[in-house]
């Protein structure tokens, strides 16, 4: 670096707040970043190169230069990359942030292979915590774990049965109860099913532990709510986890007002690390977080409730995915639609006449279609730039894939679904079924537009592992050899795009950041190696190397 006619105190001061500082406040200086290895993408996939990178004294982008381009003399300071690779910093486009953070705190079933070695890691986590009065976890698999049907109470009781529990099955939508919490709301044999909602019997017609979708709100309504410090605690873990992977800004869906409440004392007290978009949980919770219309952006682009995230569906390994023919494994089910058409427009229409972005989400293919049949008829009244997002779009009929980039809706999409879900799909469906699943080739080559997430907590927030699944098609073991219908394999660009500029259009933040283009924030990061370039069994093990916001460092490996 270098700080010509500049006192030793200021220097030691700036460089100071330039190289180990992590609050989110602007750079004090335009700096120079030379010698990098630079790449920013944009929407459809446009690659442009370059060597050097000015960041002006607001943290903003002022120029990038290519190798033959001469570089200014007269500024503040100056930052070798060493050669190392420079690309925009990565946008999550679906995740729920307070979950993530949360998700460190409680029990978590993800890593487990089997029933019984679920039941030993409930059995210890509830020794280690003799004085919750429930114990509270998520991420179970039923399918993971090989058992050929959903768990029941008694094999949750084998574990606890002392008191109430409670654990969410990995996708979030459905959850799993023993005796002692079914007991505590009062399910019995006599309870009826909820509208959008199924509770798993067994074959005397008894609740057997397993609550699909809007069932869940007869368990989950006992369940202890965190408390505001408990957000607090989570927010930070979430941020660290997220800025460790490159994660700088994400679209939090399902944002309620506690959520909003732990993001505005984060921003208030400087702690506010990353950039939220949020979606908020409802049209009611929409409404209380932001009365009339959008929020502004706070915090210098760190924080803005734009939109509304709104439930059509389930998910397919609890067969709550609503679909246009029976499922293949379970003859005369067809999933569970939470409202009807009618409802889906009301409030799509609620929310996009007061500047809203509504959020659906929507993973079988009749969802999907009423999704578009909806966008449809509301482009007749709602017309300009809106940007209508389909959240998951995984299990899509072919013949409308082509409506999206009609009718100008943003497909959503979580890669690694499509490697974690592959054998359920295939159970699911059935072979003939799977030319419209996760079809993420066929949606961007028919003009459509594709942003990227994880889905976290759900997921790991492992974007490298993202970008592998959709250029190869394949999990971390190259599983299946050539890919899972290698035909929708997209490339490195687009795949990069779809975590940085796409993302950042699909959440209206373009323009704000994303791709590093001049105006943009300086939000970007250092990594190992060269995702165009690198052999594609690397790409998962590319490292993030330094995590930058605003032109200074958030987050250093090591």
């Amino acid at each position: 670096m270098t700080a010509p006619a500049m006192s030793a105190k200021r220097l030691f001061a700036t460089v100071t707040a330039l190289i180990t500082a992590t609050l989110p406040a602007a750079a004090l200086a335009d700096t120079l970043i030379e010698n990098v290895d630079g790449i920013r993408v944009e929407r459809d996939g446009t690659v442009e190169r370059f060597t050097a990178m000015l960041i002006d004294d607001d943290g903003r982008v002022a120029k990038l230069y290519q190798r033959r381009d001469k570089l200014p003399k007269e500024v503040d300071y100056k930052l070798d990359g060493d050669g190392r690779v420079l690309i925009p910093s990565f946008i999550d486009s679906h995740l729920h942030l307070t979950d993530t953070g949360l998700a460190a705190m409680i029990l978590d079933l993800s890593d487990t292979a089997s029933l019984a070695e679920a039941q030993e890691k409930i059995a210890d986590y509830a020794a280690r915590y003799p004085n919750r009065g429930w114990i509270i976890g998520r991420g179970w698999n039923q399918e993971k774990w090989g058992l050929g049907r959903f768990p029941t109470a008694s094999d949750l009781d084998a574990a606890v049965s002392d008191r109430p529990v409670w654990l969410m099955r990995a996708d979030g939508h459905a959850g799993w109860a023993n005796s002692a919490a079914m007991a505590a709301a009062g399910v019995t044999a006599k309870t009826v099913d909820p509208e959008g909602g199924r509770i798993i019997r067994d074959a005397a017609k008894a609740p057997s532990g397993v609550f699909v979708d809007n069932a869940m709100g007869a368990i989950a309504a006992l369940v202890p709510e965190p408390r505001p410090e408990e957000r607090d605690i989570a927010l930070d873990k979430a941020q660290q986890l997220l800025l460790a992977h490159g994660i700088t800004a994400v679209a939090d869906m399902g944002t309620t007002i506690d959520d909003w409440q732990a993001l505005r004392r984060s921003g208030d007290a400087g702690r506010l690390r990353i950039r939220v978009m949020g979606y908020a949980g409802g049209i009611e919770q929409m409404v209380t977080i932001a009365g009339a219309e959008p929020t502004p952006w706070l915090y210098g682009d760190r924080l803005f409730l734009g939109g509304v995230k709104l439930y059509l569906d389930g998910a397919l390994g609890s067969r709550g995915a609503w679909l246009l023919a029976d499922y293949a494994d379970a003859p005369g089910e067809r999933g569970l639609p939470l409202k009807n058409g009618t409802q889906l427009r009301n409030m799509m229409s609620r929310a996009a006449m007061a500047g809203f972005q509504p959020a659906v989400h929507a993973i079988g293919d009749a969802a999907n279609r009423e999704v578009l049949d909806s966008i449809l008829e509301l482009n007749e009244t709602y017309t300009g730039d809106r940007r209508w997002r389909v959240e998951h779009a995984q299990i899509v009929d072919p013949i409308d894939l082509p409506r999206f980039a009609q009718l100008g809706a943003v497909a959503s999409v979580q890669p690694v679904h499509q490697t974690s879900d592959r054998q359920m799909a295939e159970a699911r469906l059935g072979p003939d079924r799977l030319q419209g699943a996760y079809a993420w080739r066929t949606l961007i080559d028919s003009g459509g537009a594709v942003a990227f997430g994880s889905d976290s907590p759900v997921e790991p927030v492992d974007v490298w592992a993202g970008i592998a699944a959709a250029v190869t098609r394949q999990d971390a073991d190259s599983q299946p050899f050539g890919g899972w219908m290698p035909q929708e394999r997209i490339s490195r660009e687009q795949a990069l795009a779809g975590f940085t500029s796409g993302a950042a259009w699909a959440g209206k933040a373009d323009g704000r950041f994303g791709s590093l283009a001049p105006g943009e924030w300086a939000d970007f990061l250092f990594i190992s190696a060269d995702p165009l370039l690198a052999a594609e069994g690397e790409l998962r093990t590319i490292a993030v190397e330094e995590t930058w916001i605003a032109g200074r460092r958030a987050y250093r490996r090591d």
